[in-house]
């Protein structure tokens, strides 16, 4: 909810007010319009206010995407006023207001909703609207009546360069940080999060959930480092999180497409309401150098059939193929969300043994072995902290053999010169992953640069075919996600015993 501290007096001039709010690029398929469920529940004074309303909402919107007019002018009457949005600079006013309007009205309505909500409470009415909460049960606490832009870095001694990263990989962060605590206003704090994404300039996707914050963002060095400084001086993170939950990466804005932040039910997609299976249960944290010691013994152990250990790895296929540790447990499953069912057919694998679990940050490790331990079957249940991403830091030439897969558009990471996977066509050496070829599949794809020369390009031969007749036929209809690289495959595969 937008304070009273942040909206214009009647009749105050728009322009005057230095304001930022967010920006909810959700794709929130159960999105209410405004020009509907909104409306509906205003009661006949306050319908009248709608217009003037979203206007105010609109102005404010286009005041938070202000910036100072680059130029070599040191005079005051040269200096004038640029907008940036979308990793887009707009020169001219009719410009930026011709991009919110076509691809902001979610964030006018967001901010129109909020005018109203203050409106009406300076009124000693009921709030008038459906906020954006309410669609998914997540309660607003008195935490909404927080400047939304409090607490943020001041960029104002930097220049716009400084702050935007350009497409070098020696130039730009990614970050990828996670923190499990409990969260009384996920839509403030998405609401917060947004808001210092976009003033720093960040691109990336952040998910937000009573349970807690799950990011990965890029951009800049210096937008990365005070990206960090915000989050570890919030009051909700400043007791919890610390400079060292935060993996670094060579990388920057252009690792993904946009940003994308917005209120989850899990901040990990695993399927299984939090309060059924919670964060507060965890397996036993083992640092890096603990891992690397277990790890150390588990292999050096001279009959693996009778080990009492099980070096698991929870991270998806394909994740898996490029890059694991030594002989190592992993999953044959597309969807971390599999995970459960995995675990529940496979229980006698599980049974009296030793656990240690890894994933590529810790997070999804955080939720698995707490599920792993409710089934009550294990001896004991570790998990490496920091994920791989710590130990490789820690252990580039360790026990972590192939690159580590990453979520965005670099698809991995490179710390050792081992290549353990193959090109799905010929067999030869090769770990760089593309997109599936073919419209609407979005399988990767391992396909050697021989292989591509010769139009390979597709996830498997069978979508391969399709994509030649799309081709062919443009009028042809699109087809699903089908083709053998998933229907080969068994969805929750059944292990043998150890």
């Amino acid at each position: 909810m937008m304070p009273s501290s942040m909206l214009p007096a009647e009749g105050d001039d728009l322009d005057s007010c230095i304001l930022r709010f967010p920006d909810l690029d959700l794709k929130d398929t159960n999105f209410v319009s405004p020009s509907n469920s909104l409306k509906a529940e205003l009661d006949a004074n306050m319908r009248k206010k709608y217009a003037h309303a979203k206007k105010k909402a609109f102005a404010l919107l286009v005041k938070t995407k202000e910036i100072p007019e680059t130029t070599s002018c040191s005079s005051s009457l040269c200096k004038g006023v640029w907008w940036t949005c979308c990793q887009q600079i707009f020169k001219d006013q009719i410009g930026i207001h011709r991009h919110i309007a076509a691809h902001h009205g979610r964030d006018v309505y967001h901010q129109t909703s909020s005018v109203l909500k203050q409106l009406a409470a300076e009124a000693g009415t009921p709030k008038p609207c459906v906020s954006a909460d309410k669609t998914n049960g997540l309660k607003m606490s008195p935490s909404s009546n927080h400047q939304v832009s409090a607490d943020f870095p001041d960029t104002s001694c930097f220049r716009l360069d400084e702050l935007m990263s350009a497409e070098d990989s020696n130039q730009g962060i990614v970050l990828l940080y996670y923190c499990y605590c409990d969260v009384e206003d996920p839509e403030w704090l998405c609401a917060w999060q947004k808001a210092l994404c976009q003033h720093l300039h960040l691109t990336g996707k952040v998910r937000i959930a009573t349970e807690g914050i799950n990011g990965t963002v890029g951009g800049s060095r210096l937008a990365t480092d005070l990206y960090i400084e915000a989050m570890l001086s919030h009051p909700l993170f400043k007791n919890i999180l610390c400079k060292e939950d935060f993996k670094t990466s060579k990388g920057g804005a252009y690792c993904f497409p946009e940003l994308r932040v917005g209120v989850f039910e899990e901040i990990v997609p695993m399927g299984i309401n939090p309060n059924v299976i919670s964060y507060k249960k965890p397996g036993i944290h083992l640092s890096p150098g603990e891992f690397h010691k277990e790890v150390e013994n588990y292999l050096y152990q001279g009959n693996q059939e009778q080990n009492d250990t099980i070096l698991l790895d929870c991270r998806n296929f394909y994740e898996s193929k490029i890059g694991h540790f030594q002989k190592c447990l992993a999953p044959d499953i597309r969807k971390f969300s599999y995970f459960p069912s995995y675990v529940d057919k496979n229980l006698n694998l599980f049974k009296d043994k030793r656990v240690l679990m890894y994933c590529t940050g810790g997070i999804r490790c955080e939720r698995g072995s707490a599920y792993l331990r409710a089934k009550g079957v294990c001896k004991e249940v570790y998990q490496l902290k920091g994920g791989i991403h710590k130990y490789l830091e820690e252990f580039p030439d360790g026990f972590y053999r192939g690159k580590l897969f990453v979520f965005d558009e670099r698809f991995a990471l490179s710390y050792n010169n081992d290549i353990i996977s193959e090109c799905t066509y010929c067999g030869t050496k090769w770990d760089q992953y593309k997109l599936c070829s073919t419209s609407h599949c979005y399988q990767l794809i391992l396909s050697c640069s021989d292989c591509r020369e010769k139009g390979l390009t597709a996830c498997c031969l069978t979508c391969q075919d399709k994509g030649v007749k799309l081709i062919s036929s443009p009028s042809e209809k699109s087809f699903k996600e089908e083709c053998d690289c998933t229907l080969k495959r068994p969805r929750i595969p059944v292990e043998l015993s150890q």
